[in-house]
């Protein structure tokens, strides 16, 4: 597929309304979704265990390269389901194991593209967690992929299912805060930081397995397991690993293409010597409707009023809307008025956007995917510049047209990454 019908395509999935989703505590199906599950570690079996939730499926195979999560999770999902699933260290066998139909993909994002290229040329339908891929030229090729296979995928924006997020929508829709200028997004937090010596791998993992494509560090516990979300070769940092759900929610919620520029300064100005990626981070994307601003510190105190610590902010003309996942705050204009509190929790969002997914397998259903992979891909990428932009000490001007950065070699060289040893790129 050429890159113009790719963005063609890509561009259409922008402004796709929010679709609230209902899942029923038995999935109804006369017979069950044979599933894979490929990296169970911590959020792999979480969103399995959802799967589970909702019912209608079961899991016949799960592929790790470290052998302690693939025991225990093979005893927990037996226990749960009441059938041991098959165990595998290498996805490609898994993969081929008979009768499989879908996979869900776990895994840190520098293996998600090669992992989901595997499932799509055997046309398996496809659960993927966030961020889509680790650089943007994989991002793309993935989008191809899927789009020549005709699977249904689905991306783990689960915020989207959050009701006070739908609420959100709404107001703004209705024209309660009247037209928005501004957005920022922001979540400060101090992290747990992991012992950062280098030291042996644990004798069940396969460090060199687990590093795949991307380049082989040595080994520490500050960037394996649950801790790789920092470092820069595995997990790019606070804004690309969290900052991107309240990235896409904005672009959701507001109906919003991808950034024509962006430009992001930042540093490791508390945890040098700890962690890879910003520890300090600002960045600005400028969208045609209005600029999207991003903060985050990893040190400190956060903001004056910590309930705001983690959130967007929606600044229109007639009030000030501030949204997280189970809370509203507005505060329309005028001197005399007072903040409107609005508690909307949200328990089940993983449940419900893992419903939406195999509701939408069983019914060969693309269009009533709540995060197909042409909007993720456009919430991944545009994370993904605005670290570009930072890691090049410039501004970053995205063409849309042609897929490209503009007039920027530094940071186009940032749109795709050298594999390491025998693993091959994917082709755009």
């Amino acid at each position: 597929m050429k890159r113009r019908t790719f963005l063609e395509k890509t561009t259409l999935g922008t402004a796709t309304a929010l679709i609230p989703t209902f899942y029923l505590p038995s999935f109804a199906r006369n017979t069950k979704l044979k599933v894979g599950l490929i990296g169970c570690g911590w959020y792999g079996m979480v969103i399995t265990k959802a799967a589970l939730k909702v019912g209608g499926v079961e899991v016949i195979g799960i592929c790790d390269v470290d052998d302690n999560h693939l025991q225990e999770s093979a005893t927990e999902l037996e226990q749960l389901q009441g059938n041991r699933p098959k165990t595998y260290k290498d996805y490609e066998a898994l993969i081929n194991q008979s009768g499989l139909e879908a996979v869900f993909i776990g895994t840190p994002p520098h293996w998600h593209a090669l992992q989901f290229l595997a499932a799509c040329r055997k046309g398996l339908h496809i659960y993927c967690e966030k961020p889509l891929a680790y650089d943007v030229r994989e991002g793309q090729a993935m989008v191809e992929a899927a789009q020549q296979s005709g699977n249904i995928v689905q991306i783990g924006f689960q915020r989207r299912q959050s009701q006070a997020f739908q609420k959100a929508k709404a107001l703004i829709d209705e024209g309660v805060i009247g037209k928005i200028h501004r957005v920022s997004a922001q979540i400060h937090y101090n992290p747990n930081l992991s012992d950062h010596t280098v030291q042996p791998p644990p004798p069940t993992l396969d460090w060199e397995a687990w590093c795949g494509p991307a380049p082989l560090l040595d080994y520490r516990p500050s960037i394996g397991h649950k801790a790789w979300r920092l470092e820069k070769q595995y997990g790019n940092g606070h804004l690309v690993d969290w900052g991107i759900h309240h990235i896409d929610i904005i672009r959701h919620i507001l109906g919003l293409g991808m950034p024509n520029s962006l430009e992001t300064t930042g540093g490791i100005y508390v945890h040098q010597g700890k962690i890879t990626t910003p520890d300090t981070l600002d960045a600005k994307m400028h969208f045609d409707q209005c600029p999207v601003m991003w903060q985050h510190r990893l040190w400190g105190s956060g903001s004056l009023h910590k309930d705001f610590n983690n959130g967007v902010f929606f600044y229109g003309e007639k009030a000030t809307l501030f949204a997280r996942d189970h809370r509203l705050v507005l505060l329309k204009a005028g001197k005399k008025e007072e903040q409107e509190v609005m508690n909307i929790r949200t328990d089940d969002i993983r449940e419900k956007h893992m419903a939406n997914f195999l509701n939408a397998v069983k019914n060969r259903d693309k269009n009533s995917l709540s995060c197909p992979i042409e909007d993720a891909f456009q919430s991944t990428a545009t994370v993904q510049l605005a670290m570009a932009s930072h890691y090049s000490n410039s501004v970053v001007v995205w063409n849309p047209a042609k897929g490209t950065i503009d007039k920027n070699k530094k940071a186009s060289a940032l749109l795709s990454r050298p594999y390491r040893s025998s693993y091959r790129r994917p082709k755009v």
